[in-house]
């Protein structure tokens, strides 16, 4: 059995599940000195990669069984600036899966001192790449993402999850 295949094999990452640590790209800081809200989520997708080969679906799982994932839906929400030099790391929550798509939920914090600067909650579907169409996960990654969600079943959910953007009535 190859390694893409023995998912139930592999130890189940911690909850949440933690990504390396990273380091802001000096191109990535905009003129009003902070980094630009495009590069959060580039960060954010790095430690999805970085879980999707815990999950078992990462490259290899491409190659071999010729699925991926695709984001269909994702909201940032930008708390507190990060700066050149601030190194960050990003926690994932995997707070649900079906047999199609996966929820979760991401805090990006600054590494060393623990702050929140942004979070992102993401809807990302399971896709056949030869079909390009939404399709079900095979039975052993299916056992696997249900087995992570569980997991976290006693891990608090963090503040924010499903907000929606709207602008406060005044009355």
């Amino acid at each position: 059995m190859t390694s893409v295949t023995a998912t139930n094999e592999m130890p189940l990452p911690p909850a949440p599940f933690k990504s390396s640590v990273m380091q802001i790209d000096p191109q990535w800081i905009d003129y009003n000195g902070h980094l630009n809200m495009a590069y959060y989520n580039v960060m954010f997708d790095r430690a999805i990669d970085e879980m999707w080969l815990q999950l078992g679906i990462g490259p290899a799982y491409m190659k071999a069984r010729h699925c991926s994932t695709f984001t269909a839906e994702c909201h940032v929400r930008y708390l507190r600036e990060i700066h050149l030099g601030d190194p960050v790391q990003v926690s994932v929550f995997l707070l649900g899966a079906d047999e199609k798509r996966l929820h979760t939920f991401e805090e990006l914090r600054h590494a060393t001192e623990g702050w929140l600067s942004a979070t992102s909650e993401n809807l990302t579907l399971h896709i056949d790449m030869e079909a390009r169409k939404v399709a079900p996960f095979p039975p052993d990654i299916r056992a696997r993402t249900r087995a992570i969600v569980e997991s976290y079943a006693g891990v608090p959910r963090p503040e924010g999850i499903g907000r929606n953007v709207a602008m406060p009535s005044k009355k």
